[in-house]
């Protein structure tokens, strides 16, 4: 008993010719053309897939695969996705969104999305804050070891975490002066642990992908080893392909 079709993503028609996918559960990946739309898709095996890292990185691989392959114009569908029919895909998503569709891919024709996610150490930052700032530190070792009042105590760990607060932000500053020159478009998304202080995805043009990557290497170096700097160079467009 079939528990559906899972799906990947969607490409402008004709889709990825003649790859051999292996998608969720060892499937092979196969192509349906629906309304002028090919999707990528196997037999899904379980009637929900777990989100754990073995899934997500299976789903993400079929994607990075055909995009290697030079299919590099698609928009990616979450994780998960399960439909019943390809009659059920046609009545809720290409029958009434298929002019947005199209629009995303024209938005998306010749550009790829690339993310850049940047951490520091707090407790290194606070230390090299208070070996540059010798007023800040001459306040917080005038205080060490004496009774303080509540406004003592607010008042230095404000000032502080102001100073660390401006740290970071002249950070994130030479990030954004470095890097979204090169970018037709910009998301800033959440940071996701106390550690990351930047989180951001370009969608640029792939010829500017090297210079983009030699800018990154850049900043690295600039930082002198302060940071730790992630950068990924190929995934699908998520955060440039949401239906309105």
């Amino acid at each position: 008993m079939s528990n559906g079709i899972y799906l990947y993503g969607i490409f402008p028609p004709p889709g990825p010719q003649g790859l051999e996918l292996e998608g969720l559960d060892k499937q092979p990946v196969q192509l349906q053309t629906i309304d002028g739309f090919a999707f990528l898709y196997s037999d899904a095996q379980q009637e929900r897939y777990l989100a754990s890292r073995k899934n997500l990185l299976g789903h993400e691989k079929v994607l990075e695969q055909a995009m290697q392959a030079g299919y590099r114009t698609l928009l990616p569908l979450q994780f998960g996705l399960i439909i019943e029919s390809w009659e059920a895909v046609s009545q809720q998503l290409t029958s009434p969104y298929g002019d947005q569709l199209k629009k995303l891919f024209s938005r998306l024709e010749g550009q790829q999305e690339v993310s850049v996610k940047v951490f520091w150490t707090q407790d290194v930052e606070l230390q090299m804050l208070l070996d540059e700032n010798q007023d800040l530190r001459e306040k917080r070792d005038r205080l060490e070891g004496k009774t303080l009042s509540m406004d003592q105590v607010v008042s230095i760990g404000q000032a502080i975490e102001q100073a660390i607060e401006s740290r970071k932000q002249s950070i994130i500053n030479a990030f954004r002066q470095q890097l979204n020159s090169f970018a037709t478009e910009v998301v800033e998304n959440d940071t996701l642990t106390e550690s990351m202080i930047y989180n951001a995805a370009y969608l640029i043009p792939w010829e500017v992908e090297p210079e983009f990557s030699t800018q990154v290497e850049a900043l690295d170096q600039f930082f002198h080893g302060r940071l730790k700097i992630r950068y990924n160079n190929l995934t699908a467009p998520y955060n440039f392909a949401q239906l309105n």
